[in-house]
């Protein structure tokens, strides 16, 4: 299995969706007890999804994006799917998924449009880094709606949201990608601390490298 989604707490992960071997787009998802080291098959989601992000929010589990459908029917989803851990339910949520300003509709957006939604969480709120439209945003939880908040970096291009990286690190929201002129060879680390008023990138460093994020982990947060 590839191209699944996956989120943790504590002592377990859940994983959703993805391929088989076979390239079938799947619903399944299953969740992993570390301690126990158990793997429990949950229920399948309202719709199959590969590529799609996930997050753990508020006490539950969230799938946003991604692609479904098949072989040229495959579209990239605008719907979210919400895990309720003590019902063992899927609710699905429509338009949770960002929209992309010049795309049309979600049947007729191509699957190859670019990389999956870039979250963070900061304080149990949901944030993204909109790679198309260069800019931060927060998810309202009420209105199920999506604000812009900040720019997001003109030095963080990336190729269709391909070799970035949007992470959380305590209070901060961290951009790591390559610098706006092409061809350099570094990596930028740009860092906003969400509680220190009004929005400011601050670069925390500039490593030479090949210019491109393929994954990454923050840790000691």
């Amino acid at each position: 299995m590839c191209l699944f989604g996956t989120a943790s707490l504590g002592e377990i992960a859940i994983l959703v969706g993805g391929c088989d071997s076979q390239g079938n787009i799947l619903s399944s998802a299953e969740m992993y007890n570390f301690d126990m080291q158990k793997c429990e098959t949950l229920p399948s989601m309202n719709k199959s999804r590969k590529m799609c992000s996930m997050v753990f929010v508020d006490g539950k589990f969230y799938v946003i994006g991604g692609v479904g459908g098949v072989g040229k029917d495959a579209r990239v989803l605008t719907s979210g799917e919400e895990y309720d851990l003590e019902r063992k339910k899927w609710t699905e949520i429509p338009n949770m998924s960002p929209d992309r300003s010049g795309v049309p509709g979600e049947a007729d957006i191509p699957v190859a449009v670019g990389a999956p939604r870039h979250v963070a969480i900061v304080n149990d709120e949901l944030y993204v880094a909109d790679y198309v439209n260069l800019e931060v945003k927060k998810y309202g939880k009420e209105r199920n709606s999506w604000v812009m908040i900040e720019r997001l970096l003109e030095r963080a291009v990336s190729m269709n949201g391909w070799g970035l990286a949007f992470r959380t690190c305590g209070d901060r929201l961290i951009v790591i990608g390559e610098p706006k002129t092409s061809g350099e060879g570094f990596i930028e680390l740009n860092s906003w601390v969400l509680s220190e008023g009004p929005p400011q990138w601050n670069l925390l460093a500039r490593n030479q490298s090949s210019g491109f994020v393929y994954n990454c982990v923050v840790m000691g947060c």
